[in-house]
């Protein structure tokens, strides 16, 4: 496993595994919004206006999630693979950093340090999913696969939420699949790496190399019995076609006496 010691992936899971915490925290806050609020038509911010009775809340929400995004990125970058490896990490920290500046500085505070910190969390993550699924393809197709979808849905709702094409899923709603994916993907990702790198893995790959080396020596052994098999047949087929040729007695001479 390398530099990474058991504890360090241990929290590294952990810490992209908690980025799930923004999904009660947000149902918490919009419990107590003052006034109606819909996922579909408002956006996550404003959650964290003064309009809304748990504002703190929301706020300390994307404070909390900058750290465990970054803490996740620096703990866990030893075992992401390839040159995408040392990609995800800073596209991962560049969207903390945007997160940090959402919590810091609501929409109706700072509205421009607010908006280049919301896009810098949405281009940043979903492109540092697309960079995660690169990094762990060698280790799981399954978890690259899942991690590549998640990231190309997150900057297609992305693109169209800051183009305002939003007249499907609503301005709220675009927003949220663009945003939604982020600690969904990192909790993802997270519990891959600890499952295919944790402890035991060194294990489970020599069984399942054994198992491959013992699959491909049955094969073996078996196109060798099907050749010899094959071999014995023909033999007998030969044998069988000279007697049958020597009993022919109304073969011409010639062919006989051959």
């Amino acid at each position: 496993m390398g530099l990474v010691t058991p504890n360090r992936l241990r929290w590294g899971a952990l810490a992209w595994l908690l980025t799930l915490q923004f999904f009660v925290v947000e149902a918490i806050v919009q419990s107590r919004y003052a006034g109606p609020y819909s996922r579909t038509d408002d956006t996550i911010s404003a959650l964290g206006t003064g309009a809304s009775a748990a504002h703190q809340w929301m706020n300390a929400s994307f404070i909390v999630q900058a750290a465990l995004i970054l803490a996740g990125a620096v703990l866990l970058r030893p075992v992401l693979l390839r040159t995408a490896g040392q990609i995800a990490p800073v596209l991962l920290i560049a969207s903390a950093l945007g997160v940090l500046l959402v919590g810091v500085f609501p929409s109706d505070g700072n509205a421009l340090m607010h908006a280049i910190g919301a896009v810098a969390h949405f281009v940043g993550g979903n492109l540092g999913l697309i960079a995660l699924a690169y990094s762990v393809r060698p280790r799981s197709e399954l978890l690259a696969t899942t991690l590549a979808l998640l990231g190309l849905v997150g900057i297609a709702a992305t693109v169209f939420f800051l183009t305002g094409v939003t007249e499907y899923l609503g301005e709220g709603g675009t927003e949220r699949v663009g945003g939604y994916v982020i600690p969904v993907g990192l909790a993802v990702a997270g519990l891959g790496l600890w499952r295919i790198a944790g402890p035991g893995s060194s294990e489970r790959v020599a069984e399942r190399a054994a198992a491959r080396q013992e699959q491909a020596e049955r094969a073996r052994e078996r196109d060798a019995a099907l050749e010899a098999a094959a071999g014995r047949e023909a033999q007998h087929a030969a044998g069988t076609a000279d007697a049958d040729e020597l009993d022919d007695h109304w073969a011409p001479v010639q062919r006989r006496r051959d």
